[in-house]
């Protein structure tokens, strides 16, 4: 098959690994529901290997990059928990293609849909029965102290400078638009977006962010200081946390929990809005109230607002 035949085709991603049998056979259903729509399936590398390892009918799938390049995936469709949906973020980051998530896992957050309705959501997929959802993401750059850059990154959920060791205290300093605003130990310090203000920042003690809010949260962690309360600036803004010389010990950038990179003393983190957002297929435009309410199991009994009584909202 030329490469022309390959692009004039529909790839869809499919993002699952092969750790659980449930995964495994959900993928085989979407990859199969594909074909006979007339899609080409297409697995990561890793993904593909690990799926033909257990059950050989993934052996022939194309692979993401090597037989069909990221720019020409329409869609990725993720079969998994909020850990598998921000690998496929990564793995489409390159490209346009906007993350279809069905929720394998438990709370699943950044999941569309539950796995009783992937048939359902497939059917949708091939047909392009859904809405693309645009969130905000961010561009992180690590400098050194000779303010050369040394890394540079990026996050859908949250960028979080920690301590490397567990007995060791950072010493950091924030920053915001050029201008320090506190220095103090800590922990460390998470910058999230609305997407992660329910991941590492709600944990953190961060502030709820809805998702058509555009802002950026700065928590610090544990922090020895008065003034160290969460913080919420515009996306315009840009957040900069200085991991000062007099820190004895080095720290740690995190990004989605999924890309590290080692802080010495000296070395600062900055942190904006990226130029380029994570796009999110959506089949269901649910209220993101309704989505806490459900994911968090948030006790509502006893409610007696508009929609309880008509159906309608206010």
């Amino acid at each position: 098959m030329t490469t022309t035949d390959v692009r004039a085709e529909r790839s869809i991603l499919v993002v699952a690994h092969a750790h659980r049998h449930d995964t495994v056979l959900a993928a085989e259903r979407v990859v199969a529901a594909l074909r006979a729509a007339g899609a080409q399936p297409v697995l990561a590398a890793e993904d593909r290997a690990e799926l033909a390892a257990v059950n050989d009918s993934f052996a022939d799938v194309r692979v993401l990059g090597d037989d069909v390049p990221v720019r020409d995936i329409e869609l990725a469709i993720v079969l998994g928990g909020d850990g598998t949906i921000l690998r496929a973020a990564e793995l489409v980051r390159d490209g346009t293609a906007p993350v279809l998530g069905i929720n394998m896992g438990h709370v699943g957050f950044l999941a569309e849909i539950e796995r009783d309705d992937m048939d359902d959501a497939v059917r949708r997929a091939i047909e392009r029965d859904y809405e693309v959802e645009e969130r905000l993401a961010l561009h992180v750059r690590v400098k050194d102290a000779a303010d050369s850059v040394i890394y540079e990154t990026w996050a859908l959920n949250e960028a979080t400078v920690e301590k490397a060791s567990r007995e060791r205290m950072l010493e950091v300093v924030i920053e915001i638009d050029g201008r320090p605003l506190s220095s103090f130990g800590c922990d460390g310090v998470v910058v999230s977006t609305p997407t992660g203000s329910t991941a590492y920042n709600f944990s953190a003690g961060g502030p709820v962010i809805w998702p058509t809010v555009e802002a950026i949260a700065v928590v610090p962690l544990s922090a020895h200081a008065l003034f160290a309360t969460p913080l919420v600036v515009g996306p315009e803004h840009a957040v900069a946390i200085e991991v000062l010389e007099r820190t004895n010990g080095v720290g740690i950038l995190w990004c989605d929990g999924r890309r590290s990179h080692d802080l010495p003393p000296g070395a600062r983190v900055v942190v904006r809005r990226s130029e380029q957002p994570v796009r999110l297929a959506r089949l269901h435009p649910a209220s993101f109230t309704d989505r806490l309410v459900r994911k968090f199991r948030l006790p509502v009994e006893g409610w007696r607002g508009p929609a309880a009584i008509t159906g309608l909202s206010t």
